[in-house]
């Protein structure tokens, strides 16, 4: 009981030594600081809105002088995503300053912390470093059809700081991390100009192999989109349980590989049954005793 009464004297005390002055000039600052403190607000808004449409002009002006300057496509948007994150980091410290936030406790700060921040981000670090070496090796550029270590495989649409985007024939995008397609294998699939079709098919064994071999000959001839100077051919490629495996070999456009492979597929099973050459089917015979 004397703890507590000792604690309310206390409390008495320091009720009795404040001036009401204070609390009374307080009270009658609040209303005029809250709104001094309300417009800041209201203006680092505007500030930033207005900063953020400043940041647009600079990168549209900056990229259309690029594209003057017949700059890669690949490289003016590296360089456009690199200048939106500066610009942007670059814009919250101006309205931290402006807001009384000392700027340069805050470059301290981020100094001070930049062994930490190097350890949390170096995910995102090797990104951006992956993104450096893609844009200056320039194993593809916007609009490859390529394929990474992993499968993932589609048209190149944007190679950012961090990311590179592909989008593929089912209407995907995928976003891959410039870090492991800097350090991965990668197919690159339009970087020639013309590209050789495969396409298997199965005969079976009692068919005469060189008249299947006349005939689709005959069909790989007639499509429009063949390259006719560049080499074309059947042969056989194993022998099987079931059938003779065929594989035609031709050549066309790279930007008409999947239309030429689709349709010549289609037309190889056409032109064998209208031969009378039969593809087979997996079959298993038994014999019972």
């Amino acid at each position: 009981m004397d703890g507590i009464q000792q604690i309310e004297q206390i409390e008495q005390l320091d009720i009795e030594n404040v001036d009401p002055g204070v609390i009374e000039k307080f009270l009658q600052e609040l209303p005029e600081k809250a709104f001094h403190l309300g417009l800041r607000i209201v203006l680092a808004i505007l500030a930033l809105l207005i900063g953020m449409q400043l940041i647009r002009l600079v990168r549209s002006v900056m990229k259309r002088g690029l594209r003057r300057g017949k700059v890669e496509e690949n490289a003016i948007h590296f360089i456009d995503s690199f200048v939106k994150y500066a610009l942007c980091f670059v814009l919250i410290i101006f309205i931290a300053s402006w807001m009384g936030v000392d700027a340069t406790s805050i470059v301290a700060i981020l100094g001070s912390a930049s062994v930490a921040i190097g350890l949390a981000l170096q995910g995102s670090l090797s990104n951006m470093a992956g993104g450096i070496l893609l844009l200056c090796l320039k194993p593809f550029v916007v609009g490859d059809y390529i394929m990474d270590a992993q499968g993932m495989e589609g048209t190149v649409t944007a190679i950012d700081v961090f990311y590179t985007r592909l989008h593929t024939f089912d209407d995907k995008v995928i976003v891959l991390p410039n870090g492991t397609l800097a350090n991965g294998s990668i197919i690159n699939y339009t970087k020639s100009e013309k590209r050789r079709v495969d396409i298997p098919v199965g005969i079976a064994y009692e068919e005469d192999i060189r008249k299947a071999r006349e005939v689709l000959m005959t069909m790989i001839k007639g499509d429009e989109d063949v390259l006719k100077k560049e080499t074309m051919r059947v042969v056989v490629d194993s022998l099987a349980d079931s059938s003779v495996n065929l594989v035609i070999h031709c050549w066309c456009k790279s930007e008409d590989y999947w239309p030429v492979k689709w349709r010549l597929t289609e037309n190889a099973k056409y032109a064998l049954d209208d031969a009378g050459i039969t593809i087979p089917f997996p079959q298993l015979d038994i014999h019972t005793k």
